[in-house]
């Protein structure tokens, strides 16, 4: 399981920072694409989201469901398992909320 800060991730302008290995670059896009897509709709639970899980090879797609006691957003994937929980999402340039 990943858990996540998704500002870990960030640059000091709140953009995905450039200077960082790619691995770690689609890791936090593959983040910001779950923040964007879940608050979205948020608080409601997304059983399939469209997004295609990270890891290779793999034909899932990713659950995502927003904890309501600590915001924390939870993902898994469909088939393979993978999942993760994203915290320090709220106030990103992702953070759809109202």
């Amino acid at each position: 399981m990943f858990i996540s800060n998704l500002t870990h991730f960030l640059d000091e302008k709140g953009n995905i920072a450039k200077e960082m290995y790619k691995e770690g670059r689609e890791m936090a896009s593959f983040l910001a694409l779950i923040v964007d897509t879940a608050t979205k709709v948020y608080p409601t639970p997304i059983k399939i989201s469209g997004i295609r899980c990270l890891k290779k090879k793999c034909l899932g797609t990713i659950e995502i469901e927003v904890d309501k006691a600590n915001e924390a957003i939870a993902w898994e994937c469909t088939k393979c398992g993978e999942a993760g929980r994203i915290s320090g999402w709220q106030k990103t340039k992702w953070d759809n909320r109202q």
